[in-house]
């Protein structure tokens, strides 16, 4: 048996075996940096991950199985995009009786006619109801303008809330 054996265990073989063993040497080491790298971009714990890796084969199929989707600069970018549609939406909003959806500067709602913000009386911005004071011409909310005698009557009791336009039923 060791005569076949030494027939078959040649410099060739001894030469083939050895550069197979040295190239799964390489992809051993290799894998490790890879599940190293890719988790510490992923934003988990990468040096639990390269413990899990030393386990020759199961830790890099652990890793795989488990590491997270998405790497943490895609999360970001994610996050960003989402901080934008959010800011795109506060342009807009509901109206608080019938729900038609309005954009932030309607005064009136244009489906039920609520009045939904106060106009500066001097330079005709909508204001929030909200404000004392015109941001735009620094006009107290309420006071008289300077010379607009084309106001019909207002009532006294509500002071910084107009009556809608559809209330009447």
């Amino acid at each position: 048996m060791s005569e076949l054996l030494s027939q078959l265990w040649t410099p060739e073989m001894q030469a083939a075996f050895t550069v197979v063993l040295v190239l799964l040497v390489i992809l051993y080491v290799l894998s490790i940096v890879w599940v190293v790298r890719d988790a510490y971009l992923r934003g988990t714990a990468w040096y639990i991950w390269a413990v899990v890796s030393l386990v020759p084969v199961l830790g890099v199929i652990a890793y795989c199985l488990l590491r997270p989707p998405l790497l943490q600069l895609d999360k970001d970018e994610q996050e960003l995009e989402i901080a934008l549609k959010q800011r795109q939406l506060m342009k807009y909003g509901e109206c608080a009786a019938c729900g038609y959806p309005v954009e932030a500067d309607f005064v009136l709602c244009p489906n039920c006619h609520t009045q939904l913000k106060n106009l500066c009386m001097r330079c005709n911005h909508a204001l929030e109801p909200s404000w004392t004071v015109c941001p735009y011409c620094a006009t107290p909310v309420g006071a008289p303008a300077a010379s607009s005698g084309s106001r019909p009557r207002r009532s006294g009791s509500s002071g910084s809330r107009r009556p809608s336009g559809g209330a009447q039923q």
